[in-house]
């Protein structure tokens, strides 16, 4: 079995691709078509699926072009090459994959991060070694950070944010905080010049990006993602500080089946938050209600909502009372049988959210 995780990226020969769970098969990779090599399949493919001319970055000659939406890459991975994708019957789901003889290379955050601290070769590697640095000053080990997203695979560009990865959850906890300390505690202030908030221009930026449809309003967005504390800016560029399990809190869950159910629509207190950053992010619940779908004689069985998008990781907090819409799973195990409410079955997450209501 090849080992990844979560963030690493695996390089083949049509492009590259983001790894997005922790279990895989034996002999490949689940990971997500980011970016395509239009070199090799030819430029009329930008018209062809209208794609974004300005997403095209070069990297050793080569031209590769980003791409974002779900449904644009699930079509040319269809149309062009199948052989990245493979029906999941455990989930009953399409999901892009790598074959293990199809690694050219896997690309590792950790790694990158050790790059730039000892050279860095750019004004946004720069940003992202003295970000680095920061979190080490206030008690955090390098060995647990890491850059993903374009820093990764050396096809950032202007306009590129930072990906910037925290490993272990108490560790995401403590980074965190640590932002939370900078914004907020005068015993920090040295570092506000360095590392800001988002300002009202970027918050949009990150609402236009993230939200595609009327699901949440701009207003609800904000609420919830300022409290999150995982989010800023520095020099000028926006970074995300996102979670991956430490090897150690892995745990396969590959004997388990999912099975859809449909459309639902709950209430439900949050009893537990440690793995709420993760992807998916898992928020335990109880005390459910169903608003719509499902049956109530069904409500008493689900035990978690889980977010495979990044829009809403970190959405609730324990102790909080939730309305979620998303798919409604049956999750079975050699041990249990429990339902769960699944957001975000598209990256967009069109028409599913949770939403704090307590």
């Amino acid at each position: 079995m090849v080992k990844v995780r979560l963030r690493d990226f695996v390089e083949t020969e049509i492009g590259f691709f983001a790894v997005n769970t922790y279990d895989h098969p034996k002999d490949m990779v689940f990971a997500f078509l980011r970016y395509l090599n239009i070199d090799l399949v030819g430029k009329e493919i930008i018209d062809k699926y209208n794609l974004n001319r300005e997403d095209i970055r070069e990297l050793d000659g080569k031209k590769y072009i980003k791409i974002s939406d779900t449904r644009k890459t699930y079509d040319i991975l269809r149309d062009i090459y199948p052989e990245y994708l493979y029906y999941d019957d455990r989930r009953d789901v399409l999901l892009h994959a790598v074959s293990k003889d199809k690694i050219i290379r896997i690309l590792k955050p950790q790694e990158r991060l050790e790059e730039i601290l000892n050279n860095s070769q750019s004004p946004l590697e720069e940003k992202c070694k003295t970000l680095a640095n920061i979190f080490y000053q206030c008690g955090l080990s390098y060995k647990y950070m890491g850059v993903s997203g374009s820093t990764l695979l050396r096809l950032n560009c202007e306009n590129s944010d930072i990906d910037f990865v925290i490993y272990g959850m108490r560790n995401h906890r403590r980074a965190r905080e640590i932002l939370r300390s900078i914004f907020e505690d005068e015993k920090y202030s040295r570092y506000r010049e360095i590392v800001k908030p988002l300002s009202e221009k970027h918050w949009r930026k990150v609402y236009k990006k993230r939200i595609k449809d009327n699901t949440i309003t701009y207003e609800e967005f904000l609420r919830h993602e300022i409290r999150k504390y995982n989010r800023g800016v520095i020099g000028g560029t926006t970074f995300d500080i996102l979670a991956t399990r430490d090897w150690d809190e892995i745990e396969s869950n590959w004997d388990a089946i999912y099975r859809n159910l449909g459309s639902v629509e709950i209430e439900a207190l949050v009893v537990n938050d440690d793995y709420i950053f993760d992807s998916p992010g898992i928020y335990k619940v109880k005390d459910v209600k169903i608003l719509k779908g499902g049956g109530e004689h069904l409500a008493s069985t689900i035990r978690e909502v889980v977010s495979y998008t990044h829009t809403y990781a970190g959405q609730a907090f324990k102790g909080e009372r939730i309305v979620a819409k998303g798919k409604l799973e049956k999750v079975v195990t050699s041990k249990e049988e429990y339902m769960r409410v699944v957001v975000g079955t598209s990256r967009e997450a069109f028409n599913e959210y949770i939403k704090v209501i307590e």
